[in-house]
């Protein structure tokens, strides 16, 4: 029993450990269909797009995207830079983290931000075009 205790335990962390998260270096970066070149192009990702690595073969990733979508990206177009998308219709940004701090705008649907800090259930994000503010993490996929 002792012994299947431990095997439990190591695949949970091992899974645990393969479940990282990535975001996309490029502004134009393939999804494929297998891990190699030669595979068909299943989406193009800009910079920051957040992935969730499922398993790795040689300098290839599979990843996984907000929306379920799954495939292969070289691992020198990723970086462990943390940045999240929104997964709701739309998430109000504030200038800070909670529901009492004044609204500095909205973000839609597959807006990605990168992550600057967390805090109570909030995250403190920042735009490519300069914004700053904070969302609620519940209205994020990624980090």
């Amino acid at each position: 029993m002792r012994s299947l205790s431990f095997i439990l335990i190591f695949c949970l962390f091992a899974a645990a450990a393969q479940a990282k998260m990535l975001s996309v270096t490029g502004s134009k970066v393939n999804l494929r269909t297998g891990p190699g070149s030669k595979y068909a192009v299943r989406w193009e990702y800009g910079r920051g797009f957040p992935v969730r690595v499922l398993s790795r073969r040689g300098n290839w990733y599979k990843v996984k995207d907000f929306e379920g979508d799954r495939g292969w990206i070289y691992r020198k177009l990723l970086s462990s830079r943390p940045h999240v998308i929104v997964k709701r219709k739309v998430a109000n940004i504030r200038t800070g983290p909670g529901t009492r701090y004044r609204l500095l705008g909205k973000a839609n649907y597959g807006v990605v931000f990168s992550t600057l800090s967390k805090k109570r259930g909030w995250v403190k994000v920042k735009h490519a075009h300069g914004l700053i503010g904070w969302i609620r993490r519940d209205l994020l996929w990624g980090w």
